[in-house]
């Protein structure tokens, strides 16, 4: 499928055949400010944009993975057999387009994002996210025999499936209410436990990152190790048991079950001792993830509203020449684009201290804390986004049959999905009262602002509200502080935004004043447009200018 002349999809896409790469101006300027060249991801846009695209949809409605429990011979197996067309796509990301190489063979973590931006599909992403979680920690603390699996976690030698299951069913979001445990039994480590009740990747990984508790070790989540547990022992038999898939309402592509542990065979990864950090820092790389498969989704979900616009007419002219529609146009995309300044400034610094070690750094806690913003934001983003492209479409955006309705339900895991909003909002909370972080960020906020001269209004007004947002938490108790978590992480993450646009805006493309502006009036002050947002509205949405 090089081409999209013919393909029947063309009926129910407006976005398909195009260049996702190309068409997305505003992704990339704002990824070449950051990096200071853009990366040439015209074949992964045209990818995304023509089989990626297609298949994603298609296994949604007919291509379900399935778990084969038995083998014809009569053995238990346990394995995930999935649609051929998805099988390919997942070989091809990982092969030919190397979305899992950047960061370990000498590329950079925003050419890893940007690829799963351009892959817009929660479920395909997430196969690889984990995928690349179980590379990741691996690279950073697995001894010499666990790094020769790298190769294949990155499709540079093969193909091999990641995992990492740590959600039990007592504790959901709550780690150091694990109960699966580990114990060594003659010098070889057997976790036992029952169960982890979201495990994405289940019968499809070939090694699985998962949290266990040494026998005898600390209560809670310190108390944790993180072991690599293979698909098969050393022995060569099953090494965990897959008991079911789950019947979700999107991300249909990942196949995510429940896992028991019956003296499986482990191996350490690191120090038991700082388990708990590692799969924190694993939780960081996925939420990242998760930040920028929203932003894909969104966008997508854009894309078919944008182009459906200009060729529906109603009331005599097209969509597109009434001014409700433009408006929301512009609101869509000043969301699309301030989460993605936002998300690329997370990337930014995580790019600047993921290869530190417990224990951290000032510059490893401002990334973890703008994780947490840029997570909550995102996720939100692509909600709302997501919503009013299936009401611009009327009816039609709500049936089945077309893919803004499954961009819709594939856009509501992401407030879930590596830990929800009050999560988010704990950990952040967490992070600016233990480590202080909010100060390295109110030290960044004030720098950038003051090197900002078009808008600069605009900056400090969002960075007052940045500091009046984490001036008010030390006056507060620990309780009325976690009551008004989620506002402050609202405020952080909109403020932030507000800021690296205008920045964006001096540096690089001054049309991002104009959108820092904008956003800045919708999110910060909740005040109407100004009249340049009606006069000048083609300029804004117009992504493919």
């Amino acid at each position: 499928m090089g081409s999209a002349d013919g393909e029947p999809y063309r009926h129910l896409s407006n976005a398909y055949g195009k260049n996702h790469f190309e068409v997305d101006k505003p992704f990339q300027s704002i990824l070449g400010h950051f990096t200071g060249k853009v990366p040439d991801l015209s074949s992964l846009g045209s990818f995304a944009g023509i089989e990626l695209y297609e298949v994603a949809d298609y296994v949604d409605k007919t291509g379900a993975p399935k778990l084969i429990t038995w083998s014809i011979g009569g053995e238990r197996v346990d394995e995930v057999w999935l649609d051929p067309s998805e099988r390919r796509v997942l070989q091809r990301l990982m092969t030919e387009f190397g979305v899992n190489k950047p960061p370990y063979r000498g590329g950079t973590w925003f050419d890893h994002y940007a690829s799963i931006y351009l892959i817009s599909d929660p479920g395909i992403a997430c196969i690889l996210t984990v995928t690349n979680q179980t590379a990741y920690a691996l690279h950073k603390y697995g001894n010499q025999e666990q790094k020769k699996l790298i190769p294949a976690l990155i499709g540079e030698s093969g193909v091999s499936y990641g995992a990492t299951w740590f959600t039990e069913t007592q504790g959901g979001s709550d780690l150091g209410a694990n109960l699966v445990e580990s114990q060594q039994e003659g010098g070889v480590w057997r976790i036992s436990g029952d169960t982890k009740y979201f495990a994405s990747n289940a019968g499809l990984a070939d090694h699985a990152l998962v949290s266990a508790r040494p026998r005898g070790g600390k209560e809670g989540a310190k108390g944790l190790g993180l072991f690599l547990v293979p698909r098969f022992d050393s022995a060569g038999r099953r090494n965990f048991t897959v008991r079911r898939l789950k019947d979700k309402s999107a991300t249909v592509s990942v196949p995510t079950g429940e896992v028991e542990f019956h003296r499986a065979e482990a191996q350490p990864v690191g120090e038991l001792r700082n388990g708990i950090y590692y799969i924190m820092e694993n939780l960081m790389v996925s939420r990242l993830a998760n930040s920028f498969g929203a932003l894909g989704i969104a966008r997508k979900a854009y894309l078919e509203a944008y182009y459906y616009v200009q060729k529906r007419t109603a009331f005599g002219r097209r969509l597109v020449e009434h001014p409700l529609i433009r408006r929301d146009l512009v609101d869509m995309e000043v969301s699309i684009e301030g989460s993605l300044a936002l998300a690329f400034k997370a990337v930014d610094q995580f790019e600047r201290s993921w290869k530190e070690a417990p224990p951290y750094s000032d510059a490893y806690h401002y990334a973890r804390l703008l994780t947490h913003v840029t997570k909550n934001v995102t996720a939100d983003m692509a909600a709302s986004v997501t919503r009013t492209a299936m009401e611009v479409l009327g009816g039609i955006g709500f049936l089945r049959e077309f893919p803004v309705e499954r961009l819709h339900r594939e856009a509501l895991i992401t407030p879930i999905w590596e830990g929800p909003s009050n999560i988010q909002a704990l950990d952040m909370l967490e992070v600016m009262a233990k480590k202080q972080a909010h100060l390295t960020l109110l030290d960044d906020m004030r720098k950038t602002r003051d090197k900002i001269v078009r808008g600069k209004d605009v900056a400090e007004l969002a960075v007052r509200k940045i500091e009046e947002a984490t001036a008010r938490l030390p006056a507060l108790d620990g309780e009325r502080a976690q009551f008004y978590g989620k506002d402050v992480l609202n405020v952080l993450g909109n403020g932030i935004a507000t800021v690296m646009l205008l920045e964006i805006g001096n540096r690089s493309d001054a049309r991002f004043i104009d959108v820092g502006r904008l956003y800045s009036l919708r999110f910060l002050e909740g005040k109407w447009y100004g009249e340049d947002a009606v006069v000048g509205a083609e300029k804004l949405f117009a992504i493919d200018r």
